[in-house]
């Protein structure tokens, strides 16, 4: 029996008919999966992309995902709330630490876009 080290996480957008991947990240635990979300949605919500502050734990430059642009304010609220509010971290890490995948989707009615947040044990081919 294989045993699966290590966890991946990934942020998709899709429209309902196609999907796309706007990067991705493989770390070496759960704790990690969850810095990389949390900094991604942060990213996402405050300005597209803008830089922020430097973070105590820093994974790998380059590693951040391609900016997306909201139509409404909705999504983006949604998104910084996920990452700031500690039962949905809490939520995530219990998801991740039980072997369940933690994902988050936020929709932007205004296009008709969903963005997904998510991480998982495994590989990023073990989606």
């Amino acid at each position: 029996m294989r045993r699966v080290t290590g966890y991946a996480a990934e942020v998709t957008v899709s429209d309902g008919q196609r999907f796309a991947t706007l990067g991705g990240v493989v770390v070496r635990n759960r704790r990690l999966v969850l810095l990389w979300l949390r900094r991604q949605a942060l990213r996402l919500a405050n300005g597209h992309g803008l830089p922020l502050a430097p973070e105590p734990v820093r994974l790998s430059t380059g590693d951040d995902v391609r900016p997306v642009r909201f139509h409404g304010s909705g999504a983006p609220e949604e998104l910084r709330r996920w990452a700031t509010h500690g039962p949905h971290q809490e939520h995530a890490i219990r998801a991740l630490e039980a072997g369940f995948p933690a994902s988050f989707t936020v929709l932007d009615p205004v296009v008709g876009l969903s963005l997904t947040l998510a991480g998982w044990r495994g590989r990023p081919a073990d989606r």
